[in-house]
Protein backbone atom coordinates (compact mmCIF):
# COMPACT_ATOMS: atom_id res chain seq x y z
CA UNK A 1 0.00 0.00 0.00
CA UNK A 2 1.27 3.44 -0.90
CA UNK A 3 0.54 6.24 1.50
CA UNK A 4 2.16 8.94 -0.66
CA UNK A 5 0.15 11.60 -2.43
CA UNK A 6 -0.96 10.73 -5.95
CA UNK A 7 0.04 13.28 -8.58
CA UNK A 8 -2.58 14.08 -11.22
CA UNK A 9 0.10 14.39 -13.92
CA UNK A 10 0.97 10.71 -13.42
CA UNK A 11 -2.68 9.68 -13.63
CA UNK A 12 -3.41 11.21 -17.05
CA UNK A 13 -1.14 8.70 -18.78
CA UNK A 14 -2.81 5.62 -17.27
CA UNK A 15 -5.62 3.66 -18.86
CA UNK A 16 -9.05 3.04 -17.34
CA UNK A 17 -8.24 -0.39 -15.82
CA UNK A 18 -5.12 0.91 -14.05
CA UNK A 19 -7.09 3.85 -12.65
CA UNK A 20 -9.89 1.58 -11.39
CA UNK A 21 -7.33 -0.73 -9.76
CA UNK A 22 -5.59 2.21 -8.09
CA UNK A 23 -8.95 3.52 -6.88
CA UNK A 24 -9.79 0.18 -5.26
CA UNK A 25 -6.34 0.08 -3.60
CA UNK A 26 -6.75 3.60 -2.23
CA UNK A 27 -10.23 2.85 -0.90
CA UNK A 28 -9.11 -0.32 0.88
CA UNK A 29 -6.18 1.55 2.41
CA UNK A 30 -8.55 4.29 3.57
CA UNK A 31 -10.84 1.71 5.18
CA UNK A 32 -7.88 0.18 7.04
CA UNK A 33 -6.73 3.58 8.30
CA UNK A 34 -10.23 4.39 9.52
CA UNK A 35 -10.44 1.14 11.48
CA UNK A 36 -7.01 1.87 13.01
CA UNK A 37 -8.20 5.35 13.97
CA UNK A 38 -11.26 3.89 15.73
CA UNK A 39 -9.07 1.33 17.48
CA UNK A 40 -6.96 4.16 18.87
CA UNK A 41 -4.13 4.80 16.43
CA UNK A 42 -1.72 7.72 16.33
CA UNK A 43 -2.70 11.21 15.20
CA UNK A 44 -0.42 10.84 12.17
CA UNK A 45 -3.17 8.62 10.74
CA UNK A 46 -5.41 11.68 10.40
CA UNK A 47 -3.09 13.35 7.88
CA UNK A 48 -2.77 10.07 5.96
CA UNK A 49 -6.57 9.79 5.85
CA UNK A 50 -6.73 13.34 4.50
CA UNK A 51 -4.11 12.61 1.82
CA UNK A 52 -5.86 9.38 0.82
CA UNK A 53 -9.22 11.12 0.45
CA UNK A 54 -7.65 13.76 -1.78
CA UNK A 55 -5.86 11.08 -3.83
CA UNK A 56 -9.15 9.22 -4.34
CA UNK A 57 -10.72 12.49 -5.51
CA UNK A 58 -7.87 13.02 -7.99
CA UNK A 59 -8.26 9.53 -9.44
CA UNK A 60 -12.04 9.96 -9.76
CA UNK A 61 -11.54 13.36 -11.41
CA UNK A 62 -9.22 11.88 -14.03
CA UNK A 63 -11.60 8.96 -14.67
CA UNK A 64 -14.60 11.28 -15.10
CA UNK A 65 -12.71 13.77 -17.29
CA UNK A 66 -11.44 11.07 -19.65
CA UNK A 67 -14.92 9.52 -19.82
CA UNK A 68 -16.47 12.89 -20.68
CA UNK A 69 -13.87 13.59 -23.36
CA UNK A 70 -14.55 10.18 -24.94
CA UNK A 71 -18.30 10.92 -24.90
CA UNK A 72 -17.69 14.31 -26.54
CA UNK A 73 -15.79 12.54 -29.34
CA UNK A 74 -18.57 9.95 -29.71
CA UNK A 75 -21.37 12.55 -29.93
CA UNK A 76 -19.39 15.02 -32.07
CA UNK A 77 -21.42 14.83 -35.29
CA UNK A 78 -24.67 13.46 -33.87
CA UNK A 79 -27.94 15.40 -34.03
CA UNK A 80 -28.52 15.46 -30.27
CA UNK A 81 -26.07 15.87 -27.39
CA UNK A 82 -26.66 14.57 -23.84
CA UNK A 83 -27.79 17.30 -21.43
CA UNK A 84 -24.63 17.22 -19.32
CA UNK A 85 -22.45 17.77 -22.41
CA UNK A 86 -24.44 20.75 -23.70
CA UNK A 87 -23.30 24.30 -22.89
CA UNK A 88 -24.83 25.47 -19.61
CA UNK A 89 -25.46 29.19 -20.33
CA UNK A 90 -28.62 30.45 -18.60
CA UNK A 91 -32.16 29.13 -18.79
CA UNK A 92 -33.34 32.16 -20.77
CA UNK A 93 -30.45 31.87 -23.24
CA UNK A 94 -31.16 28.17 -23.79
CA UNK A 95 -34.82 28.90 -24.60
CA UNK A 96 -34.09 31.82 -26.91
CA UNK A 97 -34.75 31.47 -30.63
CA UNK A 98 -31.79 30.35 -32.71
CA UNK A 99 -30.40 32.77 -35.31
CA UNK A 100 -32.07 30.74 -38.06
CA UNK A 101 -35.45 30.76 -36.31
CA UNK A 102 -35.24 34.51 -35.65
CA UNK A 103 -34.59 35.34 -39.32
CA UNK A 104 -37.46 33.22 -40.69
CA UNK A 105 -40.28 35.22 -42.31
CA UNK A 106 -43.77 33.75 -42.81
CA UNK A 107 -45.41 33.65 -46.23
CA UNK A 108 -48.00 36.25 -45.16
CA UNK A 109 -45.28 38.59 -43.90
CA UNK A 110 -43.33 38.21 -47.20
CA UNK A 111 -46.40 39.21 -49.19
CA UNK A 112 -47.08 42.18 -46.90
CA UNK A 113 -43.48 43.39 -47.28
CA UNK A 114 -43.62 42.98 -51.06
CA UNK A 115 -46.93 44.82 -51.56
CA UNK A 116 -46.47 47.49 -48.89
CA UNK A 117 -42.76 48.27 -48.70
CA UNK A 118 -41.25 50.80 -46.31
CA UNK A 119 -41.88 54.26 -47.76
CA UNK A 120 -38.93 56.44 -48.65
CA UNK A 121 -39.19 60.13 -47.74
CA UNK A 122 -36.99 62.93 -49.00
CA UNK A 123 -36.76 65.20 -45.99
CA UNK A 124 -35.36 68.68 -46.49
CA UNK A 125 -32.82 69.48 -43.82
CA UNK A 126 -33.35 72.94 -42.36
CA UNK A 127 -30.37 74.95 -41.31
Amino acid sequence: MSSTKVKASQLWGKNKDDLKKQLVDLKTELAQLRTQKVAGGANSKLTKIHDLRKSIARVLTVINATQRSQLRIFYKNKKYLPLDLRPKKTRAMRRRLTKHEATLVSEKQKKRQMHFPQRKYAVKAEA
